[in-house]
């Protein structure tokens, strides 16, 4: 009878060990697992749940109230490009804010020249200006058209020289501030819609003072509660194109 307790025994102890040892295995497998999962889910979703979070928390407040910097940008970069641009051009790539949430971007010759990442965007409407024959970067900066001063975004706009060209995002509200003269300056520079543009419309636009820049180079969404996508705010607009460098 000893012999068959000692048996008995010695099995289970061999049945826990197994256990053991599958237990060793199993964990560290499920731990990689989720990691991998973590790392490769949709960051698209994160911004829809972001954006979903604050228009909950209060979107009839004043815009400015609520700003929340994305958690992740595009798994393909920040500048997407989905062409090649001759050697006489300098590429372009521009997305508008999404509500007062994910900021805007600009960026020039797949390089991001202007992003909330750079700390160089905010509220409003936001412009790089460029050398047209170079290609170099002279001025980029942002204006709160919501709660700031419109005067030195006109100071800006009668300082840009012949032969530059300019890049333009809106971002949560650009307009409440913009007042004729600014909208005048921004229409020589060759914008269309820039007479139109109203309390959070969306618009990106690339336009020049004495360059060749196409006048298709602009998109503009207007406000529409029955069509917004992210409630009080319509959603993002992208454009991207070629810049012809500028000849005398």
């Amino acid at each position: 009878m000893l012999t068959v307790r000692v048996g008995k025994m010695a099995r289970r102890q061999n049945i826990k060990g197994k256990v053991l040892q599958f237990m060793l295995v199993l964990v560290p497998v499920i731990l990689f697992l989720t990691l991998i999962l973590q790392k490769y889910s949709n960051p698209f979703q994160v911004i829809r749940d972001d954006l979903r979070l604050v228009l909950r928390e209060g979107s009839g407040a004043a815009s400015q109230k609520s700003k929340v910097t994305p958690k992740l940008s595009s798994p393909a970069g920040p500048c997407i490009m989905m062409r090649d641009c001759p050697a006489d051009t300098f590429s372009f790539y521009i997305q508008s804010g999404a509500a007062n949430v994910v900021g805007p971007k600009i960026c020039l010759q797949n390089k991001l020249v202007l992003g909330t990442v750079l700390n160089n965007a905010g509220p409003g409407i936001n412009i790089v200006v460029i050398n047209g024959k170079t290609g170099e970067i002279i001025k980029t900066s942002h204006f709160n058209m919501y709660s700031g001063d419109v005067k030195p975004l006109i100071e800006l706009l009668k300082s840009i020289e012949v032969g530059s060209a300019v890049l333009m995002a809106s971002y949560d509200e650009p307009s409440s501030k913009l007042n004729e003269d600014a909208r005048k300056l921004i229409a020589e520079l060759g914008s269309s819609s820039v007479k139109s543009l109203g309390f959070r419309d969306n618009w990106v636009f690339v336009g020049g003072k004495g360059a060749s820049v196409q006048n298709n180079f602009e998109k503009y969404l207007k406000n529409d509660n029955a069509k917004n996508k992210y409630e009080n705010w319509p959603e993002l607009i992208e454009l991207q194109g070629c810049i012809p460098k500028y000849l005398e």
